[in-house]
């Protein structure tokens, strides 16, 4: 098989964000919050990437059968401008396709909860996406989580690094849930099918 195929590798499923507790709650760390719910639902510990500055859990999603995926679920311990190099360097140790690989991110331009998956593209932007396009190219997958536009003249950079709302964490569990979910479909099922479930 044509290892360029998205079926014939494992996948890298990158949440996007700043380690450290004061990130972890901010709007940009939505990324890390969704990997680690898919953590959470294979049952494994993120622990320190192999020749990545990087935590790695690895694992299966999906039933049993030719839909069943080896992943590779990641968070980047550079900043957030700096992603590209720990996401590169998993990349080849793990040989995955660029194809496979999926970055989780926080998404400005869109409603707060509203999800929109895409394959390649530019990044709008946010400077996580900035670092990976840079690094490797455009043509990987993004699960973008909408979290707005900033209230009246505060500053993009001031916004997202601040914590959600208190009325957003009302309804946040479910949106990381639901974006989970997100990405399982597209690995098990593909872009398309996983585009017209949960683009909204």
């Amino acid at each position: 098989m044509d290892v360029t195929t998205p079926a014939s590798g494992p996948w890298l499923i990158v949440g996007l964000g700043n380690p450290g507790p004061e990130y972890a709650m901010n709007r940009h760390n939505v990324g890390f919050m969704v990997v680690d719910l898919l953590a959470e639902r294979i049952g494994g510990k993120f622990k320190r990437a192999p020749k990545a500055q990087a935590q790695v859990v690895e694992g299966r999603i999906g039933p049993p059968g030719p839909a069943n995926r080896r992943v590779i679920l990641a968070k980047p311990m550079s900043y957030m401008n700096l992603s590209g190099g720990p996401v590169t360097a998993l990349r080849d140790f793990y040989k995955v396709p660029v194809a496979n690989i999926v970055a989780v991110h926080d998404e400005l331009d869109i409603d707060y909860g509203t999800l929109r998956l895409k394959l390649g593209g530019g990044d709008n932007g946010h400077n996580g996406l900035k670092s990976m396009t840079k690094a490797m190219g455009a043509d990987y997958h993004r699960v973008r989580f909408g979290i707005g536009r900033p209230p009246g003249r505060m500053q993009v950079a001031d916004f997202v690094l601040k914590d959600f709302s208190s009325a957003e964490r009302k309804e946040l569990d479910y949106f990381v849930d639901r974006a989970a979910d997100a990405v399982e479909s597209l690995v098990t099922e593909g872009l398309e099918r996983a585009q017209s479930s949960y683009n909204s």
